[in-house]
């Protein structure tokens, strides 16, 4: 069984998820952005680490932006790993300053090292990876059918959806990604990239 831990950090109020199914941990989108978030996110974790045992944790991004990505250079020095995205949104990833100087924020970017994901890297088991371009063009989501659980990262949100008007967006590829997210069943349990979590159901109405 899933267990699903959110904390939401930096200054855009992004969503962090730690999620495990008592062997593996998954860390998805380390968005901890000062060193007060990074040690509630190492506390966490290492306290995880005592009650399951030993375990490789694995950071996966939903897509390639700054908010979701601040602190990958700190999380991949602590775990010693790299991060895992989409192919398509590793170019934003690795052009980070010039997100940094499009959002008007007056810091250095740090590189980190980042590999790309297939299904057949899936962290967890069970766990199918979309392909959900729109919002970037290498936004995924990670879905659980058996436990009906989607982290749907900039996707979809509560009452929402990503924003297209940033490099890369695209409002005819997000259309077909949300009618590919409103397919499934109604009572999937939606954990977003930002905001309260929802569920398909409630948001095709």
């Amino acid at each position: 069984m899933l267990e699903i831990k959110q904390f939401e950090f930096g200054p855009f109020g992004t969503n962090t998820y730690v999620v495990h199914d008592g062997r593996q941990v998954l860390l998805i989108d380390p968005a901890c952005y000062v060193e007060y978030e990074q040690q509630q996110l190492f506390r966490y974790i290492e306290d995880l680490r005592l009650k399951l045992g030993d375990f490789q944790l694995t950071i996966l991004a939903t897509h390639g932006h700054l908010d979701h990505l601040w602190g990958a250079p700190w999380a991949c020095e602590q775990w010693h790993t790299s991060v895992l995205m989409h192919e398509a949104d590793i170019p934003f990833a690795k052009a980070m300053q010039a997100q940094y100087d499009l959002f008007g924020v007056r810091a250095e970017a740090k590189p980190f090292p980042m590999d790309p994901i297939t299904n057949e890297q899936s962290p967890i088991a069970n766990t199918s990876i979309l392909h959900t371009p729109g919002h970037t063009p290498g936004s995924i989501c990670l879905y659980w059918p058996e436990e009906k659980v989607l982290l749907s990262g900039d996707t979809l949100f509560c009452m929402g959806y990503g924003r297209t008007d940033l490099p890369g967006g695209n409002m005819g590829q997000l259309i077909q990604s949300l009618e590919q997210l409103f397919a499934l069943p109604g009572d999937v349990h939606v954990y977003p990239g930002h905001g309260e979590d929802t569920t398909i159901g409630a948001e095709r109405r």
